[in-house]
This record gives C-alpha cells, sequence and structure tokens, in this order.
C-alpha cells in the first residue's frame, strides 16, 4: 500500500485512486525564459521517483508536466532579445529536457503548453463568468471573485494579500477584493502578443493554465480531476490555491484527490532565490558532475525536506554511490539473473511510505556491504554475482542511478585529451600481448597505474577507470 503525505490535511493518507491499478500525477512544470535551476531539478527528480515508484507496485502512471510558454517574463525576454516567442520558448524547453534527461527524469507522458491550451481555457475561463464566480473590468481584464468560492484558504490554510504573487499582473482599482486573480490580462497599447477572445485580446493569468490543462487531458471521476497534484512548495499559495478554487467553481468538483509538495533548495542555507543573486543553473552542475551523481545528491534527502546543496556533501554522496559501482565492477563479466525478493520487498516499503529515501538507500548500502563481504570470502560464488546484479538493475530502474557500465562510470570526468592517451597506451599494450612482448605490456600497464588509471582485460577488451 502506497502512501503519501497529503499537504493539505497534513498527514499520510493511503493511496487510493480514482481508478483501481491507475495513477494520475499532474505536476507544475517551469516557466520557459530561462535554464533550469537546481529547484526545477528538485521538483522533477521527486516527482519521477513517485511515477517510478508507482509502477514498481503494479500501477498503470499517466504522468503530465506542463510548460508555461506566455508569460509576462517570456515577454520581456522578447523585447530585450528582439527573438520571437516561440523561437525563446521553444530554446529552453529543449533545454530543459536535455537537463532533466541528464538527470535520468523519465519524459512525461503529456506535455501540455499553455500556447496550445487556449481553446481549454477561454472555455473554463467563460464558464466561470457564466456562473458568477468571474468578473471583467473595463480594461478587458478578468477576474476570479474569490468571495464566490467557500472553500478558498483550504489547500493552503492561509490567505494572503499579495497581488503580484497571486495574479503576476499589475494591481487593477476595479478588483472587487484584494484576493481575487486575474485569469485573463488584456493586452495594453504596446504589447503585440495576444490572443483573441470575447472578454478582450490578452492572454491567459498564470493559474488559469493549469487547471485548464488537467480538465482537458484527464478523464476524472466526478469527484476530482486526479489522483496527485504536485509541485513545489512554493506553489502550494497562491499557486495551487487559485486552481483548486477555480476549478472548483468550473467543474463542481475538487481537483485533485491528494497535493504533494517538495521542499526548497538552498545553497549553503539561504533559500535559492534568483531576487537573493544566487541561483544555482542545473548547466552549471552539469558541467562539474555527471548527471547520475547530481541525481543521487538531489535525491539523498526525503523530498518534503529543503535541500542545502553543498559541495562537500556532493562529495559525499559520490563516494556513496562509488561503493555501488565498485561492487558492480567486481560482478563483471556475469549476467543477471532474478532479484532478490527480500531485497525487492524491503525498496519497495521504503519507498512506498512517502519516497522514504533515507531507508531505501541504507537498504542498499546494506546489500552492497554484503555482497562485498560474501564475495570476499568466495570471489568465483557465480550465483551471488547474478543475482546481485539482478538487484542492481532493480535499483536503476526504481531509482534511477546504478544501470551503468562501472568502468564507463569511473571514466566521468576524465577529459577528452587524457582518454585519448589512454586508450592509445592500451591499443599499443594489446599489440605487444599479441606479439608475445609481455615486458612491453607490463611496462605500459605500470605507465597506466602511475597516471592513476586501472586496467582490468575482459572477454570484450580491457576497461580502464580513473582511480
Amino acid at each position: 500500500m502506497m502512501v503519501i503525505f497529503d499537504s493539505v490535511t497534513k498527514t499520510k493518507r493511503p493511496f487510493e485512486p480514482i481508478y483501481p491499478n491507475k495513477a494520475s500525477i499532474y505536476v507544475c512544470g517551469p516557466t520557459v525564459y530561462d535554464d533550469a535551476h537546481l529547484g526545477h531539478a528538485r521538483s522533477s527528480l521527486a516527482f519521477d521517483l513517485l511515477s517510478r515508484t508507482l509502477k514498481a507496485l503494479g500501477y498503470k502512471v499517466t504522468l503530465a508536466k506542463n510548460f508555461t510558454d506566455i508569460d509576462d517574463k517570456i515577454i520581456k525576454k522578447v523585447e530585450a532579445t528582439g527573438k520571437s516567442m516561440q523561437e525563446i520558448t521553444d530554446y529552453y524547453i529543449e533545454r530543459y529536457l536535455e537537463e532533466m534527461a541528464q538527470l535520468g527524469v523519465q519524459r512525461a507522458d503529456i506535455e501540455p503548453k499553455a500556447t496550445e491550451s487556449l481553446g481549454a481555457i477561454e472555455q473554463m475561463i467563460q464558464r466561470l463568468i457564466d456562473k458568477g464566480c468571474a468578473y471583467i473590468v473595463s480594461n478587458g481584464d478578468v477576474y476570479f471573485d474569490t468571495s464566490k468560492d467557500p472553500h478558498y484558504g483550504e489547500i493552503s490554510h492561509k490567505i494572503h494579500d499579495d497581488d503580484e504573487n497571486q495574479s503576476r499582473v499589475a494591481h487593477n482599482s476595479e478588483k472587487r477584493n484584494p484576493k481575487d486573480f486575474a485569469l485573463w490580462k488584456a493586452c495594453k497599447g504596446e504589447e503585440d502578443i495576444c490572443f483573441d477572445t470575447p472578454f478582450s485580446s490578452g492572454r491567459p493569468g498564470w493559474h488559469i493554465e493549469c487547471s485548464a490543462m488537467i480538465e482537458k487531458h484527464f478523464e476524472g471521476n466526478g469527484s476530482y480531476s486526479i489522483d496527485i497534484h504536485g509541485g513545489g512548495a512554493d506553489l502550494l499559495f497562491p499557486h495551487h490555491e487559485n486552481e483548486a478554487a477555480q476549478s472548483r467553481c468550473a467543474t463542481g468538483h475538487a481537483l485533485a484527490k491528494y497535493w504533494m509538495h517538495n521542499g526548497f533548495v538552498q545553497i549553503d542555507g539561504e533559500k535559492m532565490s534568483k531576487s537573493l543573486g544566487n541561483s544555482f543553473f542545473l548547466k552549471d552542475a552539469l558541467k562539474v558532475y555527471d548527471g547520475e551523481v547530481l541525481r543521487y545528491y538531489l535525491n539523498s534527502v526525503h523530498y518534503r525536506n529543503d535541500f542545502n546543496f553543498n559541495e562537500e556533501d556532493l562529495l559525499a554522496a559520490k563516494k556513496r554511490l562509488d561503493k555501488l559501482y565498485r561492487l558492480k565492477k567486481r560482478l563483471l563479466p556475469s549476467k543477471a539473473s532474478m532479484v532478490n525478493r527480500d531485497f525487492k520487498a524491503a525498496l519497495l516499503e521504503a519507498m512506498a511510505d512517502d519516497l522514504n529515501i533515507s531507508v531505501a538507500l541504507a537498504v542498499i548500502d546494506e546489500m552492497v556491504a554484503n555482497a562485498n563481504e560474501k564475495l570476499d570470502a568466495n570471489p568465483k560464488d557465480k550465483a551471488l554475482k547474478k543475482e546481485t546484479l539482478a538487484n542492481l538493475e532493480f535499483v536503476d530502474t526504481l531509482l534511477g542511478f546504478g544501470g551503468k557500465e562501472p568502468y564507463s562510470y569511473f571514466q566521468i570526468g576524465v577529459d577528452e585529451a587524457l582518454k585519448v592517451q589512454i586508450e592509445t597506451l592500451i591499443a599499443k599494450r594489446s599489440e605487444a600481448k599479441k606479439a608475445k612482448d609481455f615486458a612491453t605490456s607490463d611496462a605500459i600497464r605500470d605507465e597506466l597505474t602511475a597516471m592513476g588509471i586501472a586496467i582490468m582485460d575482459t572477454p570484450e577488451g580491457t576497461l580502464w577507470e580513473k582511480l
């Protein structure tokens, strides 16, 4: 039984989906006007773990993650660069997907864009107007009337009068109350990125996008639109609060049965924020560290906790992952058999408990230590090697790490010039061995050892790693 911490009730709840053996998940994706940062990575990784866990437990998962590709910040980028909105958003969407792939994040089943959902957005806004839950002001802006929703505030349990955060538009004196937020923003005279609707020529507000996309792509059952709605903790209010309110009023039912939120990313204890000037772009981290190492590190802290990113802890996490790959190296050239039933059950039990990654990693550490101990006693235990490889394959399926060829893993970070030098020496050594020139062969091995390179001769050729 999967147990999920629901952000609304602030309790762990058994996962009982709308439809048996199916799980529908919607995760708020990025606004694509700039490169992805570690906060984007943390959220993507958290819900990638959720999706993988539900699949391993036997659920058929449908995961959606949206792209906000129309927004004031994007328009400012258009004005600053002279590029079209589509050029800018297509570029950053592609970058985002490439970087998430390097982290081992599986693609969402549905990846809707705001600009491709304008029909659904217009229809939802019109329904709200028709029901008296939204109103049009003189300049063409459309606002949601929060006084019409008696349950407003029940998602986040807080209500702030922060107009900028609530609507991402400037204050309008015709708003009926400060908590009302923009569903549609009419274009001003100088703006040329506009879409025509019966209300006005303009563009959607931030919150309405997700509600409309969910209604467009998910079937629901009359009580809820989707099983799980996820995103960063910063989205709980006002974004998710407003989504829930407008969806409730437009459809007559709740938006999501469960709400899940991942914690913030901090750098040396300070909340990551562009306004603080310490936003850590993912592209910069990937220049220094392999995506799998970053994945292991960013997932090593429970998704609900805030994450303090620092290099010392990252290097410690890499050493922990190294142990797994050193074990895997000992298993070559064996082939996997069947995963150990108790090991699999222990991992699934941990992850089914609201993605308890700490327990899961401890289970893996214990498996690695026990396998090494048994191999020390019996290095030729073929059955153990095959089962351990199967265990590692299951780890890769469930948690998304450990799937690389171990020698390749230990080559990460070696610059291309050194790789060419190493491969040249290995080729010369192979020629010397074929010619039975063992003196030269041994001399080359010694030279590689002095360079910090370990080699292993296998039926597939000579493998090497940087020590």
